[in-house]
């Protein structure tokens, strides 16, 4: 039955589904597929390999080239470990802020954008409005690529991209690259009172992480230039955010593994930055096997986010300046989608409700006040394309 929602029914519907990036999303990817079909919309599912995830895309409006991609995310980040006051799972609204996990990154802009399909449907539209929902934006932007790809062979191109990560609802054309990747130091096991014989792999991959700090040192040390001024911190940055190792305290650890987040510049060479490390880890990996030949070290690159770059006459910023009356552009540390449609050739732009202060903390909330500002760009949007 066809049933239709404010902005923030719609969003407590969004939340009410736990779609952390360790579980599936199916349930809430249905949900929505079901709600587009009861107002006579098709939509298209992108599954991942496993089938447990999916990405949704759909389009309303004539089957012509031009118009708006708006792109969101359906997956949260975990709630273990924080101390939340309200249910996560639950919108719940004090001061005129409404809580949750995800209400600001970005079931917030999903909502928006689901509760406007019965006026989308009603527009005399001249262009299409497309929207893409993705998976495990979270753990990488692993869901994306697969979706654009089918989107480029399935619906006429799109003349902008609105990406709806929360910036306040200001414009944001420029993010950092984003790489992961996993190290692997495999090591031998000795009694530690003969560790000059033994090879630990914790002590090892000691060296590597200090050398990462090194190189966010030096990056700090250079003097920013140009646009880099406008990103915070305005320089390049590497961080071990996890590491595991080592059995006892008195055996030489046979395994460590540790994860490396690099943040860089967009306009630096991301290959470049994992060539260096791994030149490194290839010394380290050298010293190593001089005591014991079994040793190695492992160097997984588990994604890059290619970053996104400020474009010449972008079409999707003079676009989101005519609808928000906002003339000043923002550039972000973190990473998020428009960085690979820029890269699929879509004109780009980040522009989205909620602070970006609140995402991943415990008692996220997003402000109701961006909620209605949020809805107003909706409808100017749709107005536009009228």
């Amino acid at each position: 039955m066809r049933k239709k929602y404010t902005s923030v029914e719609m969003l407590n519907k969004l939340v009410s589904f736990n779609t952390v990036s360790a579980e599936s999303n199916l349930e809430m990817v249905i949900f929505i597929k079901n709600y587009l079909e009861s107002f006579g919309i098709n939509s298209h599912l992108v599954f991942n390999k496993s089938k447990t995830k999916a990405n949704l895309f759909t389009q309303i409006g004539p089957n012509v080239e031009g118009g708006v991609l708006l792109s969101g995310h359906t997956d949260v980040v975990p709630i273990k470990g924080q101390n939340w006051q309200t249910n996560p799972f639950e919108v719940r609204e004090q001061n005129n802020r409404l809580y949750g996990r995800g209400t600001c990154d970005m079931k917030g802009f999903n909502a928006l954008i689901l509760a406007a399909v019965p006026t989308l449907i009603k527009a005399k539209l001249k262009k299409p409005i497309q929207i893409a929902l993705s998976y495990d934006e979270e753990i990488g932007c692993l869901g994306a690529p697969q979706m654009i790809k089918k989107i480029q062979e399935m619906l006429p191109k799109a003349a902008a991209v609105i990406v709806g990560e929360p910036t306040m609802m200001q414009i944001v054309n420029g993010h950092k690259t984003s790489i992961g990747i996993r190290t692997h130091v495999k090591g031998f096991e000795v009694h530690s009172s003969l560790m000059h014989t033994g090879v630990s792999a914790v002590m090892n991959a000691s060296k590597l992480v200090a050398w990462i700090a090194d190189q966010t040192e030096r990056n700090k040390a250079m003097e920013p230039i140009g646009e880099d001024l406008q990103f915070d911190p305005p320089y390049s940055t590497l961080h071990v955010g996890k590491i595991t190792g080592g059995t006892a305290g008195n055996i030489t650890a046979k395994d460590c593994i540790f994860s490396l987040d690099i943040r860089c510049l967009p306009k630096e060479d991301n290959q470049a930055w994992i060539e260096k490390y791994k030149n490194y880890v290839s010394i380290i990996e050298k010293e190593m096997k001089a005591i014991n030949s079994d040793t190695e070290v492992k160097v997984d690159v588990t994604h890059v986010v290619p970053g996104l770059k400020p474009e010449i006459n972008c079409f999707a910023e003079q676009l989101v300046r005519k609808i928000t009356g906002k003339n000043g552009t923002q550039k972000v540390s973190y990473g998020t989608e428009a960085g690979q449609f820029q890269k699929a050739g879509y004109s780009t732009i980040i522009c989205g409700p909620g602070s970006i202060k609140q995402a991943h903390q415990p008692n996220e909330y997003i402000e109701r006040s961006q909620m209605y500002e949020g809805e107003k760009f909706i409808f100017e949007l749709i107005k536009s394309i009228c």
